[in-house]
């Protein structure tokens, strides 16, 4: 080989060398946090469209054949949805977020299921706006999975979570004009609510419900610093494991900022205020929990029992509500304890027992403009007479003011009305 033609091998293999080595260099991740293995991919959505190059649809299909961890980015202000997209799936765990945050995914388009349809475990959505979904915005189908700092607008359901799901975290994410922001339809292992806002739900902020009893106290849900702002409901709980604390709610109505029905809740260190209907109503509940939690200017009663047993209300503040307290109907085999709460300023009664014996035990009513205890038998429709005993241990009523009447008739209209 002569000079020349060795010059020009050389050449070659120099160009070679760029070309791979540019290759290498466009195809890595876009920000290194995607991941720190070799098979780590980043994609970014760059059309609006519904499907094509760019496309939402197309980035979650590379997602999803992806050979390591997948990060999906949302870097156009809008997509426009006409048709359901794939599932969000990877094995090794998928991030979907929008660069700058508040990219809006619509919907309107779809006529049924979920816009985002997370089956692969390890999954988070961040700063993504979802509107006008006739589902859900998420239906979650898999474990650890993470949604932060996004929104959820006018919808069926924000969040439904399978009951296959769990170590879910919801962060700081809104949910407004929906039916349901975030619905449970099992108990849910190692999950929390954690600083989201519930605007203006048709049904509840939060609904979880189910049919029979069951979950290990332990792996309650714990909802916790959220804020519930003009709801139908703030949550509707029933028969699964649930922790509710530090919440904030403010004019849910007509229905009650706090409704159990079943087993497993714990109601505790909340602030309820506004002209909402009620503020906490249990019915057959069981073993439930309300504590020290604080409710203000109620239309209606502030805490409500309904056909409980062996529930605890204790060291609660109530001021200025329609009507403080009410027991009606429970089991006095296993009665509701109420001990050590605070009545002030009720615009009818303090407290007011309807065919139930619980023990009031401390309590204290103050100020209030009609009586400060109201103890009523029941008249069932058969004329059988369900009589009212409570058991009163060192409260202070303030003398005079605790009346008894004769039965009542079997309706309920009049139990939040004088």
């Amino acid at each position: 080989m002569n000079a020349k033609q060795k010059i020009s091998v050389a050449v070659a293999t120099v160009l070679l060398v760029a070309v791979v080595a540019l290759a290498s260099w466009s195809y890595r991740p876009a920000h290194p946090g995607a991941g720190t293995g070799s098979d780590d991919v980043s994609v970014s959505v760059t059309s609006p469209e519904d499907m094509g190059p760019g496309s939402l649809r197309e980035a979650l299909y590379i997602a999803a054949s992806a050979k390591g961890r997948a990060s999906v980015r949302i870097v156009t202000r809008k997509v426009t949805l006409k048709t359901a997209l794939p599932p969000l799936m990877n094995p090794h765990g998928m991030r979907l977020l929008a660069e700058p945050a508040g990219a809006e995914i619509d919907a309107q388009a779809l006529s049924a299921g979920a816009v985002l349809d997370v089956i692969g475990p390890d999954t988070s959505v961040e700063g993504v706006v979802v509107r006008n979904c006739p589902g859900a915005a998420v239906l979650l189908r898999a474990a650890h999975f993470h949604m932060r700092a996004s929104a959820v607008e006018a919808c069926d359901v924000g969040v439904e979570v399978a009951p296959n799901a769990g170590d879910v975290l919801l962060e700081a994410n809104r949910f407004a004009n929906d039916r349901i922001g975030v619905r449970f339809a099992a108990p849910s292992a190692d999950t929390a609510l954690v600083g989201n806002t519930f605007a203006q739900a048709k049904a509840a902020g939060l609904w979880a419900v189910r049919g029979d009893p069951g979950g290990a106290p332990d792996n309650a849900i714990g909802v916790r610093d959220n804020h519930f702002t003009d709801n139908n409901s703030g949550v509707v709980a029933g028969n699964i494991p649930i922790v509710v604390e530090h919440n904030e709610f403010a004019g849910n109505a007509p229905d009650a900022a706090v409704h159990l029905v079943g087993a497993g809740a714990v109601i505790r260190n909340n602030r309820l205020r506004g002209t909402a209907a009620m503020g906490i109503v249990a019915e057959n509940a069981r073993e439930a929990l309300i504590e020290g939690n604080e409710l203000d200017g109620l239309s209606s009663y502030a805490i409500m029992l309904r056909g409980s047993a062996s529930a605890i209300v204790r060291a609660n503040r109530v001021s200025g509500c329609a009507s403080g307290m009410a027991f009606v109907l429970g089991d006095p085999a296993h009665p509701t304890t109420a001990a050590g709460n605070i009545i002030a300023d009720p615009k009818l009664d303090g407290i007011d027992v309807i065919g139930d014996s619980p023990i009031l035990k401390d309590n204290q009513v103050l100020r209030p403009h009609a009586l400060a205890l109201r103890v009523t038998d029941y008249a069932q429709a058969g004329g059988q007479v369900v009589r009212a005993q409570p058991s009163l241990q060192g409260n202070n009523f303030r003398a005079n003011t605790i009346g008894t009447m004769p039965a009542v008739a079997p309706t309920t209209v009049a139990l939040g009305q004088r």
